[in-house]
């Protein structure tokens, strides 16, 4: 991204930016959809501001990704234990609650299946070395994958409107589950 030093101005325009480009991807559902040009008319900002802070719409996707990818791979945030990991699951669901709006516009995108990929092997590893020096389970890579793959799923399916169940139910059953999984 172009701006360096981001100073409180640069702040809301970024955040204009980022919040005008969710609401195109939730409309056309395809990130080649959305052009430069749409953007900065429904932003009310010029080609020229745009430019200064992204050099392309996939910029913008992508400083939403990394926004959550660092959410995740907090590495001030180490994972020793189970109770570790519980609270992780926490930060984590306050994380959605605080963003879900945006969460929802950009995981309606098809575009959204290769991010949650990245989130997987993120997530899956980062729990996984939090579990290996305790675990002499010959299966916990696997279990891993599995818990991982069932959460993320499950969260799809929230931000896409498709279940009936609630963040804070979701962080219960995430609960639940790793408990039954890895005890």
């Amino acid at each position: 991204m172009k701006v360096q030093c981001l100073n409180s101005s640069s702040i809301k325009t970024r955040n204009l930016i980022k919040k005008t480009f969710a609401e195109l991807i939730n409309e056309k559902k395809q990130l080649n959809k959305i052009t430069v040009t749409e953007l900065v008319k429904r932003a009310e900002l010029t080609r020229s501001t745009f430019y200064t802070h992204y050099d392309n719409i996939y910029e913008v996707a992508q400083d939403y990704q990394l926004q959550t990818i660092e959410l995740l791979c907090n590495d001030n945030l180490k994972l020793y234990s189970k109770a570790d990991i519980e609270e992780y699951f926490v930060n984590i669901i306050q994380c959605l609650k605080d963003n879900e709006r945006t969460y929802k516009l950009l995981l309606s995108a098809n575009e959204a299946l290769s991010f949650l990929e990245k989130l997987k092997h993120i997530a899956s590893q980062k729990i996984y070395d939090a579990l290996k020096t305790d675990c002499s389970d010959k299966y916990l890579e696997l279990n891993v994958s599995f818990f991982i793959n069932g959460v993320m799923t499950e969260f799809l399916e929230y931000f896409r409107n498709e279940s009936s169940y609630s963040l804070d139910e979701l962080l219960f059953n995430m609960k639940n589950w790793f408990e039954k999984i890895f005890d």
